[in-house]
């Protein structure tokens, strides 16, 4: 299971011209999917997203985590981060598991980070999603399980 995370002043994801998800700042979490992923693993990277120290603290050093600098998470589900690029000029995505079962760990990942009592919002899972967010640093990170 991949997240590509980027810190964000503010971020949305529009879906056939509807805002279906709206954060302020906080992350913006983009979650693949792969082959042989269960609930172990997509709790252990909720664990390591949420607990990820990115956020400046008073001496500007990166050394907070989402919650402690009062952050919300908008996750989206992106298979295309699954992809194997090792080869030509077209991605292959022969390792991203099934859309039933990416579909169940990706709503067991948002509801992890529910239950972490941190405000989540989300994309639509398989949707043409438009994502518009203003990365602040920029900071981005891929994290794997």
């Amino acid at each position: 299971m991949i997240a590509l995370i980027q810190r964000a002043l503010n971020a949305s994801v529009t879906v056939a011209g509807e805002t279906i998800g709206k954060i302020g700042p906080g992350l913006v979490i983009l979650l693949g999917v792969e082959k042989g992923d269960d609930e172990q693993k997509a709790q252990r990277l909720c664990e390591r997203v949420l607990g990820y120290r990115i956020f400046s603290d008073e001496q500007g050093k990166m050394n907070l985590n989402v919650q402690q600098a009062g952050g919300s998470v908008l996750v989206v589900s992106q298979f295309t981060l699954a992809a194997d690029t090792q080869k030509g000029m077209r991605p292959s995505f022969s390792g991203g598991a099934e859309p039933a079962g990416a579909e169940r760990l990706y709503e067991y990942f948002i509801d992890c980070c529910r239950q972490k009592n941190i405000t989540t919002k989300t994309g639509q899972f398989a949707a043409d999603m438009q994502v518009a967010l203003v990365n602040d640093g920029p900071a981005t990170f891929w994290l794997q399980v």
